[in-house]
């Protein structure tokens, strides 16, 4: 658990520097460089990501897990379908100029938002409560400030075009299968589906 909560510090405190300390980032981008802060950032956010899925594998492997509820299986089928729009959304971040983006600002971390909540459904030890409670709660105070920013600095929507609403919602579908019937079981020896 000590390792997974090291690794949430790291991961989350490094993602949560523009929301909480934005003044101070900026003086480390001026006084170091943005290339300098970028690898800093991308180390610090690597080495506690590792962490915290290291620490989550071994928490979920503990012989008497402290089980605060249990999931019934018609949350399981919730998570399904809840895990659709998330990989949409993921997409979405990063397709050509999309509606999805255009409208929501920040489709990555809504996409972080419905992982983390459905997988609080269907997850019940108290490890995994504070695993995806962590990023549930960082992603929605992340939107909001991320939201603000853009409103403070004038930035409305976008040019969307067609296309990148296609190919959203086409390659979301795309990975959302391959995740669902093969890599999740491959990645957390958990079977997403069923």
């Amino acid at each position: 658990m000590t390792v997974m909560l090291l690794g949430l510090l790291l991961f989350l405190g490094m993602h949560s520097v523009r929301v909480f300390a934005d003044d101070w980032r900026r003086e480390q981008i001026e006084r170091f460089g943005e290339r300098t802060w970028r690898i800093a950032y991308s180390l610090v956010s690597i080495v506690g990501l590792t962490l915290a899925i290291w620490g989550f594998g071994a928490m979920r492997m503990s012989p008497d897990p402290i089980v605060i509820w249990v999931p019934p299986m018609w949350t399981q089928h919730v998570v399904a379908l809840l895990m659709i729009p998330a990989f949409i959304l993921l997409v979405a971040t990063y397709s050509p100029a999309n509606h999805i983006r255009s409208t929501l600002g920040h489709p990555m971390l809504l996409s972080v938002m419905l992982w983390a909540l459905s997988h609080l459904l269907v997850n019940g030890h108290f490890g995994e409560i504070l695993f995806f409670g962590a990023f549930l709660i960082w992603s929605i105070v992340a939107f909001r400030a991320a939201r603000q920013r853009n409103r403070a600095a004038g930035k409305g929507p976008v040019v969307a075009r067609f296309r990148g609403d296609v190919i959203a919602v086409v390659v979301g579908l795309a990975f959302y299968f391959l995740f669902a019937f093969h890599l999740h079981v491959w990645i957390t020896s958990v079977p997403a589906l069923g």
